[in-house]
């Protein structure tokens, strides 16, 4: 009867673990932090929230005090993210001299609905791969992974200040 008590004792605790839906593997927590900065709002305002409906001329504003505009931001965060899915894959990442203001000033107006669209599709991509890839390669490159949520956290908190001086951000959406 002992033996029964404790190990019902323990069943139940392990049985909830195993049904809990917020797993904390290494590669949900991973996949988590890149949706989040994708387009699943939680403690911040995902990319896909902070450019919605954001005109190309609004994209190409700038405060004139040297900051960047929502454009340039958000073409930084498509060439990093682009990049780093890259060698991620095995892939050949590209040519770069070196210059990160390339990564912001290499933007321009007119490839505003491209950046946002081409943005979107490399941060599902980074999610399958990080959903797909081995273990191995997940605990080698999860400090990686974790840096690029980070980095667009970052950014992505920019834009939202940037809509904010430009009058045009919504605070309903997440950021007063």
């Amino acid at each position: 009867m002992k033996q029964i008590l404790m190990f019902l004792l323990l069943a139940f605790p392990l049985a909830a673990l195993a049904q809990d839906p917020k797993a904390t593997d290494l590669r949900s927590i991973l996949v988590g932090e890149l949706r989040s900065t994708h387009n699943h709002a939680e403690w911040f305002v995902p990319i896909d929230v902070a450019v919605s409906g954001v005109t190309a001329e609004q994209a190409a504003w700038t405060d004139g005090k040297g900051n960047h505009s929502i454009g340039q931001l958000t073409y930084h965060l498509l060439f990093w993210n682009r990049r780093a899915l890259a060698e991620f894959k095995g892939e050949n990442p590209g040519k770069f001299g070196g210059n990160n203001d390339e990564t912001f000033t290499n933007f321009t107006a007119a490839q505003w609905a491209a950046t946002v669209q081409q943005l979107d599709q490399i941060m599902s991509e980074w999610e399958k791969a990080v959903q797909t890839a081995d273990d191995q390669k997940l605990q080698k490159e999860a400090s990686t992974i974790a840096h690029i949520a980070t980095h667009n956290a970052y950014h992505i908190g920019q834009i939202v200040f940037v809509r904010k001086e430009q009058g045009i951000w919504d605070a309903s959406k997440g950021v007063k």
